[in-house]
């Protein structure tokens, strides 16, 4: 496994000179090259199903200037890849933004932000794609009476569920080979859809105009109709998970996600500019600006732009990119907590990998099986409390990549006088990237405080921020219980994630 130096060491870093190798936690090392990284990334975005279900909403707020919405809400996502490269070089490590900002901000700002926010929204997410993969699954069998039925898609959604969690079990290898399929599915459909939508013609001629980020009508629909673009982008990052299975931990990583980045942003507006030019963004009939067919653009433009049997088509890639997601963010998931057990900061069951498929065994099946609860439990209270939980992801991923963003300045802060290099990619673009994301936060909380955005309110404040809100207040709240049962891993701060613990038989951290 090849490895580079750490030329200058911040505070808590390597020494200059000494190589950054990720600590071996009994995982398949060099197994992962740049094409199954890029192809996990991509798969854990689920382009076909993101595209799907937000291009409506982002019509409905910008118009014909969708694109230009797609355009700057990637705008941040890059520039927190950029962090995350710089940050998985010197710390190639399969617990990404927990170690990362332990050891920039300490344990407190690692466990909370990088560690629980983070698997909050994946969890969150898990139900949400098993249920949509769900309803689609049973719509393709032509199953309508069960597709409208809550409980049969809660079902189907829990043995999706388990189908992933399986996979997810046996290996990354298996995993990487299942997401080429699928995700060779989604964008052969997209293609398809929109070489078929420009071939029609339609009602407005694609113009360059539609990329006008001065386009909006006031700051509240740019800031809203970019917001709503931070969650298609939403996934990439669970690639880096697997870093210390990659054939070069401290580089392909990286690599793997500003490359997915891009493919995404390609096929967003390819997909926005084929729709839109053959829809317009009326509000009458199939105009992407109707209401009726927000929920979803593929759906609803399918029939009449590659005819009924293609339009299958296209219903199952929307299918199969929310059950590829699913996969990876078990596969994510699980390596993010083995981490923090290893480290120390979670119990030792989550450390325990499995001898033949070297595997986090404990918690692939803990997160299958505590999405299937999740997934349970919301539907019972409400199907409308699931949908709110849903769009709550958006407050937590500003939360934690906007720390994220922050964290590489902050480390690589002694690099930022080296080379104009270092000052742009440690320094420059992370910062903005991460006060962008703040910034949304910030936004996205002031706006959730209102009892009509979302379907649920309680006591006059929005159920959207409640649930958002409440996942991180949770998460301080488990933290100081985690503080009495992991003392070293709090006590010793940045340096806490140095060495592993979890061989360590003494203490009660272990």
């Amino acid at each position: 496994m090849t490895t580079e130096p750490v030329p200058i060491a911040p505070p808590g870093a390597p020494p200059a000179g000494v190589l950054a190798t990720p600590a071996d936690k009994g995982l398949r090392t060099g197994s992962v090259g740049l094409a199954a990284a890029v192809a996990l990334g991509l798969s854990s975005v689920a382009p076909a199903y993101s595209i799907a279900v937000t291009l409506g909403f982002v019509t409905l707020v910008a118009g014909q200037f969708a694109p230009a919405a797609l355009l700057l809400g990637f705008v941040p996502i890059l520039l927190t890849a950029f962090a995350f490269r710089e940050l998985n070089r010197a710390m190639p490590d399969c617990g990404t933004t927990f170690v990362w900002n332990t050891r920039a901000f300490g344990p407190f700002a690692g466990w909370l932000s990088g560690g629980w926010v983070v698997q909050c929204a994946t969890v969150i997410a898990m139900t949400a794609l098993a249920q949509v993969g769900a309803g689609y699954f049973l719509d393709l069998l032509g199953l309508d009476g069960l597709a409208g039925s809550s409980l049969a898609v809660t079902v189907t959604a829990a043995l999706f569920l388990a189908g992933a969690t399986a996979v997810a079990y046996r290996g990354v290898q298996l995993a990487a080979a299942v997401q080429y399929v699928l995700l060779a599915l989604q964008l052969v459909a997209l293609l398809g859809f929109g070489i078929a939508a420009f071939a029609k013609g339609g009602a407005l001629t694609p113009q360059l105009s539609w990329l006008d980020p001065f386009g909006f009508d006031g700051f509240g629909a740019f800031a809203e109709a970019v917001l709503l673009c931070l969650y298609i982008y939403w996934g990439w990052d669970a690639l880096i998970t697997v870093n210390e299975e990659t054939k070069d931990s401290s580089r392909i990583p990286g690599q793997a996600a500003v490359i997915s980045t891009l493919v995404l942003l390609g096929t967003y507006l390819f997909t926005a500019y084929a729709a839109i030019s053959f829809a317009g963004t009326g509000t009458e009939g199939l105009g992407l600006g109707s209401e009726e067919n927000a929920g979803d653009v593929l759906a609803a433009l399918g029939p009449p732009v590659v005819g009924d049997a293609f339009a299958k088509v296209v219903q199952l890639a929307v299918c199969v990119s929310a059950v590829s997601a699913l996969l990876t963010c078990v596969v994510g998931s699980s390596r993010a907590t083995l981490s923090m057990s290893a480290h120390g900061a979670l119990p030792k069951a989550f450390s325990r990998v499995h001898p033949k498929y070297r595997t986090p065994s404990f918690g692939t099946v803990f997160f299958g099986a505590t999405a299937a609860g999740v997934l349970a439990v919301l539907t019972l209270l409400s199907e409308n409390f699931l949908g709110d939980a849903i769009l709550c992801i958006g407050l937590l991923i500003a939360f934690y990549y906007g720390v994220t963003g922050l964290a590489c300045v902050w480390f690589f802060r002694g690099d930022l006088r080296r080379s104009t290099r270092d000052l742009l990619l440690k320094g420059v673009l992370p910062a903005a990237g991460g006060l962008m994301m703040l910034a949304a936060f910030t936004r996205s909380a002031y706006d959730m405080v209102d009892p009509a955005y979302g379907s649920t309110s309680v006591g006059g404040v929005g159920g959207v921020f409640l649930l958002g809100a409440g996942s991180i207040l949770a998460g301080a709240v488990a933290m100081i219980a985690a503080r009495a049962r992991f003392p070293r891993f709090f006590r010793y701060g940045r340096t806490a994630v140095a060495d592993l613990t979890v061989h360590d038989t003494s203490g009660s951290e272990s």
